[in-house]
């Protein structure tokens, strides 16, 4: 009897250990695992924008049209908006519960160059509600929305990038918000959201933008901006902003900016703001990066990052590979992030240091003390020019980070800077 009882137990552990986890330990759901694509015949009823006075011009700008098809299928009951092949001009437009958007292989939506075409009002941007700018493609309260196909969103966005740069010329102080620029794609308050197969480009601001969504998915989607001839600013890939349930797989990511970045609130007080919160179970696996800024960013519009895994991808001429950026006018906490089975070449593996750039305490005379703890590399085999710049600071406490089957070939080392995490443990850590 406790010879059963024990190969009892071996048999329990063992399934335990091969379970697919989260970083904290708790196992991966289904959900996570299901990568089917919705097809088209299950959105409902087709609205082809052409079949209802739209037509195929680049330098047309047909936003209200657009918008009208969007509003008689909401009125109809819901269905389909669908991009054929060709080039449609538009402003600012924003679906309604139980309508979609689907571009055909061909489909370009552009977006205007013009920011009179985007109606300023309440929206959320860097971490806060304020009145702004729409992106190109709006959807808000949209419980089960989706975007599909295999068509392009393509931003325009060299006239805002030009002129972000002359301003940025003029006024060296100036933010990211002072010149006037849409993001490509904006979905807030929704549930079970998948975005699929497009591709999206020259973003004038953030790519893509999902605020306060639970259980998304973004799938084989192809985000790039450019670094030259102009460098597009603040083109973000992928910005997270209070999410929960998180599948970002089998994506291309090449931006002037952060690839993925979670988000959440800044300010002194945004751990009690209920418009703010946090970022828990992201699971971000089998993406290829090219030219970013960091891979993965919290910051700098974070409050709390819990059980982020970011695994089996490739890397290439991204500036980090991880970037912790840590605020002195918010309390933040990131925890439980596991970057794992990662290769490829990068200029730093890691980056943590005070981030000061346009930072407010708003009268408060200390700075907000933050944390970042359990935080582990496994089966990383990577090439930099510098391994780690980790800053130490009484701004903040570094603790629990663990490298186990790490291989760093690197130009420069700054190894030592780990002296600066409390309890850092090392298995197979190789450092050439």
């Amino acid at each position: 009897m406790k010879t059963i009882l024990t190969f009892v137990c071996i048999l329990c552990s063992l399934v335990i250990n091969a379970q697919d986890i989260f970083p904290d330990g708790t196992p991966i759901s289904n959900w996570f695992k299901d990568y089917k694509v919705v097809e088209l015949e299950d959105l409902g009823k087709k609205y082809v924008i052409t079949d209802h006075e739209v037509v195929n011009d680049s330098t047309l700008l047909q936003t209200e049209k657009i918008q009208a098809v969007i509003d008689k299928a909401a009125a109809n009951g819901g269905g389909v908006i669908i991009i054929p092949k060709g080039t449609f001009l538009s402003g600012a437009i924003f679906f309604k519960p139980k309508t979609h958007l689907y571009l055909e292989e061909g489909a370009v939506l552009k977006g205007s160059d013009d920011i009179s075409n985007f109606p300023v009002m309440m929206t959320r941007i860097e971490g806060e509600s304020v009145k702004y700018f729409p992106a190109l493609v709006n959807a808000d309260h949209v419980d089960g929305f989706t975007l599909t196909g295999k068509g392009l969103l393509n931003g325009n966005g060299l006239r805002y990038w030009k002129a972000f740069w002359l301003r940025r010329e003029f006024n060296p102080k100036c933010t990211n918000k002072d010149e006037m620029r849409p993001r490509l794609l904006y979905v807030s308050n929704s549930d079970n959201v998948q975005i699929a197969n497009v591709s999206f480009k020259d973003s004038p601001f953030w790519t893509t933008h999902y605020y306060k969504c639970n259980n998304l998915k973004l799938l084989n989607l192809h985000i790039t901006s450019p670094r030259e001839p102009v460098k597009s600013p603040s083109t973000d890939a992928v910005d997270l902003d209070v999410c929960s349930n998180v599948l970002i797989k089998n994506c291309y990511m090449s931006v002037n900016d952060d690839a993925v970045a979670l988000k959440g609130g800044k300010g002194p007080f945004a751990d009690k703001n209920e418009e703010n919160g946090e970022n828990r179970n992201i699971l971000i696996e089998d993406n290829t990066y090219g030219f970013c800024h960091s891979a993965l960013t919290c910051g700098s519009e974070s409050i709390h990052n819990y059980n982020v895994l970011f695994r089996r991808s490739t890397v290439s001429e991204a500036s980090r590979l991880l970037n912790l950026k840590m605020r002195p006018d918010t309390p933040q906490h990131y925890e439980y992030i596991t970057l794992q089975d990662i290769k490829g070449d990068v200029a730093k593996i890691m980056e943590i240091k005070p981030w000061t750039q346009f930072f407010n305490l708003k009268g408060e005379k200390d700075i907000k003390k933050s944390v970042a703890n359990n935080i582990t590399f496994e089966n990383v085999e990577i090439d930099c020019k510098m391994d780690f710049n980790i800053k130490k600071s009484d701004q903040y406490q570094l603790k629990d980070f663990s490298f186990i089957h790490v291989k760093i070939t690197a130009d420069e080392s700054h190894v030592e800077d780990l002296k600066n995490i409390q309890h850092v443990s090392k298995k197979d850590f190789v450092l050439n």
